[in-house]
């Protein structure tokens, strides 16, 4: 008999702990959010993402949605989703930036119960930043920039 040898498992996506995360934006739950299932539907993870990392950029002067003269179009997403999370709980979303390039940004966002230690969910989005009119990549304006340092972690 031959023995077969087995490549190690591929790395596997794990929850992260708070501390990786510089910043908290608290997201309430919806009834809609639930699915049959009794926990949020995947999809609305990705919308928390956006709720977010916009809602962030809003408050700090570095986003304005309706007369801005630049945008940021999501060119890719991912989530890995460690425990299941549900109506009525609040969501403590923890953002980071990274990478900062010169007209695209990465976020990365742990999605954490309530006071839970550990994450259950993880996951990116990457933002390519354009002019709104032409839609062509533009540099990061200066007030995004300085927005984004206190998220930047390596």
């Amino acid at each position: 008999m031959t023995e077969t040898k087995t490549s190690p498992a591929p790395d596997r996506a794990r929850p992260l702990d708070r501390s990786q995360f510089p910043i908290f934006r608290s997201i309430g739950t919806r009834w809609s959010d639930n699915d049959i299932y009794g926990h949020v539907n995947n999809v609305v993870y990705y919308s928390w993402f956006d709720t977010a990392v916009n809602g962030y950029l809003i408050e700090q002067g570095a986003l304005d949605i309706h007369a801005g003269s630049t945008i940021g179009l999501v060119v890719e997403t991912q989530c890995n989703y460690f425990a299941s999370l549900a109506f009525p709980q609040t969501i403590e979303a923890g953002l980071r930036v990274s990478r900062l390039g010169s007209s695209s940004v990465r976020y990365e966002i742990g999605l954490f119960a309530q006071g839970e230690p550990m994450s259950a969910a993880v996951g990116h989005f990457v933002h390519v930043y354009v002019d709104r009119e032409t839609r062509r990549p533009t540099t990061l304006p200066e007030k995004l920039r300085q927005a984004l340092a206190p998220l930047c972690r390596p």
